[in-house]
């Protein structure tokens, strides 16, 4: 892709699953020359306030968000999507609106979730499971030793460097398809009473094309194909559930071939256009890869009831 956006909007900090700091994220993003970045950890406000004030130092603008972890299980669809929620700067100062928010986005990640994992994933594929890959039992503990906001990407850490299974056998145990898997994230209907109490939230479909990278791709990990994607829209699109506003079409996982359907979806449905390299590190998945124009995060920060300010 080429430099010609000016904003990065999907980004993740050691708040969730990324390497950089806020601080580190939003110094990098300066030095990049961009004008404006989004902070969107999963499931989290964590780190928020930290990018916020490393952006005002930088003299960046900071794009508060989060990336919520939605789970599906469809005869055709066991997983999770994500959904962007981009936050007007006077609503993330709201003290109920973070209570509210993070009690949502808990219940789809944390103990609970990584034990019930745990014990699926023995139960399976344990030493005394039916189909026995591990020597010994994966534990909790040493998923949860490896970040406080566990994701899948902890579990396929601990099962390649501590179990020594490589990429095709992480999938067998944590894959869409695997017996054992539980989806992370919140039912849709959880999120929903959320969207209804804050209706300034945008809401963001992230990489909804990601799954059908045609090849090996760092970005597509474990989505679900365009067809699937297809399918549930509606879902998305009904206002009674989780109300679309827009979808990220600007991605590094996204072909032109897929940019383009994706920018047609929005055209066709009245939804905005955004985009974001989806920042975890510094080499396999960096920052500056893709982004959207000034036209398009004018867009976006007028839903959010908040003039541009780039210079």
């Amino acid at each position: 892709m080429d430099r010609t956006f000016i904003a990065d909007l999907h980004n993740h900090t050691t708040a969730s699953d990324g390497e950089y700091s806020p601080t580190e994220l939003v110094n990098h993003a300066a030095a990049l020359g961009l004008r404006a970045v989004g902070v969107t950890d999963h499931d989290t406000l964590n780190g928020l306030d930290e990018a916020l004030a490393a952006g005002d130092a930088a003299g960046i603008r900071v794009v508060p968000g989060v990336e919520v972890s939605l789970r599906f299980k469809r005869p055709y669809f066991t997983g999770t999507l994500h959904y962007l929620l981009y936050i007007p700067y006077d609503l993330l100062e709201d003290a109920r609106f973070r209570r509210d928010a993070e009690a949502i986005f808990s219940q789809g990640r944390g103990g609970g979730l990584v034990r019930a994992r745990v014990a699926a994933i023995n139960a399976e594929f344990g030493p005394t499971g039916a189909t026995p890959l591990l020597a010994r039992d994966l534990t909790a503990e040493e998923i949860e030793a490896l970040a406080d906001n566990v994701t899948r990407r902890h579990f396929a850490l601990a099962l390649a460097t501590n179990h020594g299974l490589n990429k095709e056998q992480v999938n067998l145990l944590i894959g869409n398809d695997s017996r054992a898997y539980i989806p992370s994230g919140i039912d849709p209907a959880t999120l929903t009473p959320l969207l209804h109490s804050y209706p300034q939230l945008v809401r963001v479909f992230a990489h909804p094309a990601a799954g059908s990278y045609p090849g090996e791709s760092l970005y597509n990990e474990v989505l679900p194909p365009i067809k699937v994607v297809e399918i549930l829209m509606p879902e998305f699109l009904d206002e009674d559930l989780l109300g679309l506003d827009g979808l990220e079409v600007q991605y590094p996982g996204h072909v032109a071939e897929h940019r383009a359907l994706m920018a047609a979806w929005a055209d066709q449905y009245d939804l905005i256009q955004t985009g974001g390299s989806d920042c975890h590190d510094r080499v396999n998945r960096p920052l500056g890869v893709a982004g959207v124009g000034e036209d398009e995060l004018e867009v976006l920060t007028s839903l959010l009831g908040e003039p541009l300010r780039v210079s």
